[in-house]
């Protein structure tokens, strides 16, 4: 098992299969894009394979959800994942997307062995989407998300970033439309994780502000911490809403910055070039790709990766004195 000397076990792995992306979000990267990596240092799917085998078979990773860059941008991704759904113990699969190609590629994904899919969208007006993400593809993310809905690609989970003075004022319409659409919507507190390290404490549109929103609009009931276990998000139920399924409808808030959830973290990471990041904010990498690339059998690798996860810190710290944002931005980590 994978276990830090605070005693959390990882079962939740985080794999990059690119730090690529065909937007450009305000928030996240300049308008003319970031240094790629070089395609060589990439993992091949065959490398990306076996490391997630290593997890699956001898650390006891559970779930494996693929992020980029953009993900759905990298060639032949559906064939990645059916192979990742031929291992045993069959790990549960999703993707985290921008939604920009999801229209095309969620019947062919869920086919593969996808099991759900979160979709980033932050506005509901397509003049707003334009300025904050530089493309005008605001119609094929929505038509991206009915195609995961159609496809059965689910829960769909819509990921949501509030900025004051630019979107903030949409909370509860984003709210409404993801619950009338069968989604679960996620509002997450905005993170130090920009290219330009321009992140503002001050800017930044907190879970209280956010819930106070939701609450003028919506009954909503807390769930606690039972139902949350080692998730991300803090959940609501809404009153009055069901899911297509007849389920409580939900809506949760990640509040990474002003409600940390350090103690009860189960995620490791891999970046698209093989480099095992303990944590979204780490400021060290181990890197797995050289011993991969260099003959280690699995085992030698599974020690190392056990080695390196001891070394995951208590907390991220933001807000420390002493925190420093880490060099690679969110699109090179994988979110």
């Amino acid at each position: 098992m994978l276990v830090d000397r605070f005693g959390r076990t990882a079962t939740d792995l985080r794999v990059s299969v690119t730090d690529k992306c065909d937007l450009r979000c305000t928030y996240c990267m300049p308008a003319e894009g970031l240094p790629w990596l070089p395609r060589e240092e990439v993992l091949t799917d065959d490398e990306i394979v076996r490391l997630v085998r290593i997890g699956v078979e001898r650390l006891g990773i559970r779930e494996v959800r693929l992020t980029g860059g953009e993900p759905l941008i990298r060639p032949g991704l559906p064939g990645l994942i059916g192979r990742l759904a031929e291992l045993a113990p069959r790990p549960r699969l999703s993707l985290t997307t921008n939604g920009v190609s999801l229209a095309r590629l969620a019947e062919p994904l869920k086919a593969a062995g996808l099991d759900r899919v979160n979709v980033s969208l932050d506005t509901l007006d397509p003049q707003l989407f334009r300025t904050l993400t530089r493309r005008d593809r605001h119609d094929r993310v929505i038509a991206g998300i009915d195609a995961a809905l159609s496809a059965g690609v689910g829960p769909v989970k819509i990921n949501t970033v509030l900025m004051r003075g630019v979107n903030d004022h949409e909370a509860a319409d984003l709210l409404r439309w993801s619950l009338e659409r069968g989604c679960e919507l996620r509002f997450i507190e905005q993170m130090p994780l920009d290219a330009q390290h321009g992140w503002d404490r001050e800017k930044m549109v907190t879970a209280d502000e956010i819930l106070e929103q939701l609450s003028a609009e919506f009954d909503l009931v807390p769930e606690g911490a039972e139902a949350r276990g080692t998730a991300p998000a803090e959940t609501w139920l809404v009153a009055g809403y069901r899911t297509p399924d007849g389920r409580p409808a939900r809506v949760g808030v990640i509040a990474s910055v002003t409600r940390p959830f350090c103690g009860d973290c189960d995620r490791v990471r891999l970046t698209a070039d093989g480099q095992m990041r303990t944590c979204l904010f780490a400021r060290d990498e181990s890197d797995l790709r050289t011993a991969l690339r260099g003959g280690a059998a699995d085992s030698e690798i599974a020690e190392r990766w056990r080695v390196a996860f001891q070394g995951k810190k208590a907390g991220a710290g933001i807000g420390e004195p002493d925190f420093v944002q880490p060099v690679r931005p969110m699109s090179a980590i994988g979110g």
